[in-house]
């Protein structure tokens, strides 16, 4: 019985990310596309590109923002965070250094943009929360507060802020509802992004204190429910995304699973009851959100100790730290950005800028390669082909296959630490002062 159970989880959720791919090849509707994963299948956006090449348009966007991009209905959605003095060219991203308390001597408007997928141009500009100089606590100088990724569900826009706030917003940049009671001390900022399943939108509050999922309605934007993360050492923040996986022990067929600071946990949507559990040692801080791959998740950990890969079953109970990690790695995983796979092999980059591939089922190492620089954006997968985005700009475009091949870089001379965007055969690339769109120009 457990399965077949099991057996119709997993071809429930193949069916619905098969939907997504086959339906929405111009649709990429939230934090690392339709599946969460990272993967365009469908995409074939261009090798190459500079300033001068391949740029369709360039749209500035005013304030600071590393929230990815996203694309639904013919428009792209970013958000971005103005502040009165300062904050125009973006964070300094090679300062590591906490903000200083000056950080919050502006007012803040935290706004939400929309804009014309085709022609660049903006279609409206909606400030959905706004704070009065030293009314919001301070952030990282690497971080913004407008990090976490906007999301796109029919005809409506979450936009999230993480401790800042969350909103409802309808297609012409209206508020339908905004929710401020979600408060937690983030440390360094938020960057988090929201996830909804049926009708429930769920965001990590991974503060330095009681860090909680918790599950919101999104019709309403009330909260339906918040659970504890499991008991963790002092240090308890971290900034990462709950991906759907299947499950045969929930009413709905899939599960989320959400890492936290010292851990990642499995819950149901329906009501965020705990299913399973898989502590770290000296690991925290993560913002990499897993992925789903072979019948194991993917997920990566970091902190005082190396960052991790670890692949786990995710049909177990309670704590299954022992019993259900196939394997892991301690070498080149990345702390910040994600892992995306194609055909059987992970490929990642660490922070630190060592490429890596190995074998998806085994964790088996096939190659690796430092690139040089620093990574936090994940990178994506389309036409056979990893685009690894660096800190300051350079994108290495490198071949999808078990022997590393440098197929191109490619600089718009701008840094980012915003992860792509995909609609039809274009990539849509957000620096640190504007929104690209990328592809084959005659």
């Amino acid at each position: 019985m457990f399965q077949f159970l099991h057996f119709r989880a997993e071809r429930l959720l193949a069916i619905v990310l098969c939907l997504a791919s086959a339906s929405s090849a111009a649709e990429w509707p939230e934090f690392r596309g339709p599946t969460g994963q990272g993967v365009a299948d469908h995409a074939q956006p261009p090798v190459e590109w500079a300033p001068d090449k391949n740029v369709t348009w360039r749209t500035a966007i005013p304030g600071s923002g590393w929230s990815s991009p996203i694309v639904a209905g013919g428009r792209i959605y970013v958000t971005t965070a103005v502040q009165e003095q300062g904050g125009g060219s973006g964070p300094d991203v090679n300062n590591n250094e906490p903000v200083g308390s000056n950080s919050t001597a502006s007012a803040l408007s935290l706004r939400l943009l929309a804009l014309d997928a085709q022609s660049g141009q903006i279609v409206w500009d909606r400030e959905i929360f706004h704070y009065d100089a030293g009314s919001y606590p301070s952030g990282h100088a690497k971080n913004t507060f407008a990090s976490p990724t906007p999301l796109a569900v029919g005809d409506r826009i979450y936009a999230h802020f993480g401790p800042l706030g969350t909103a409802a917003v309808d297609l012409n940049g209206e508020i339908i509802w905004q929710n401020k009671t979600i408060s937690y001390d983030a440390r360094h900022g938020g960057a988090g992004s929201p996830v909804v399943v049926g009708d429930t939108l769920v965001f990590n509050c991974d503060g330095v204190e009681n860090p909680f999922i918790v599950g919101l309605d999104k019709t309403t934007g009330k909260e339906l429910w918040r659970t504890p993360r499991q008991p963790m050492e002092p240090e308890r923040f971290a900034f990462s995304t709950p991906l759907m996986v299947p499950s045969s022990s929930t009413a709905s067929g899939v599960q989320l699973v959400s890492p936290a600071s010292h851990m990642i946990g499995s819950y149901d949507p329906a009501d965020g009851r705990e299913l399973w559990h898989v502590f770290f040692d000296r690991r925290w801080s993560t913002a990499s959100r897993p992925v789903y791959a072979e019948g194991m998740v993917l997920a990566c950990n970091g902190g005082e100790a190396p960052p991790e890969l670890l692949a786990i079953r995710p049909d177990g109970e309670g704590n299954v730290s022992e019993t259900h990690v196939v394997w892991r790695h301690d070498n080149f995983a990345p702390l910040t950005s994600s892992v995306v796979v194609a055909d059987g092999h992970v490929y990642m980059v660490s922070d630190a800028g060592i490429a890596a591939c190995t074998d998806a089922t085994t964790g088996k190492v096939v190659w690796k390669k430092r690139l040089g620089g620093n990574f936090s954006a994940s990178p994506i997968y389309a036409d056979g082909r990893i685009y690894f985005p660096s800190d300051n700009g350079t994108c290495y475009v490198i071949a999808a296959k078990p022997r590393y091949e440098l197929l191109a870089k490619n600089s718009l001379e701008e840094p980012t630490l915003a992860s792509f965007a995909v609609t039809g055969d274009a990539l849509i690339i957000r620096t640190s002062d504007a929104v690209y769109r990328i592809e084959e120009t005659p």
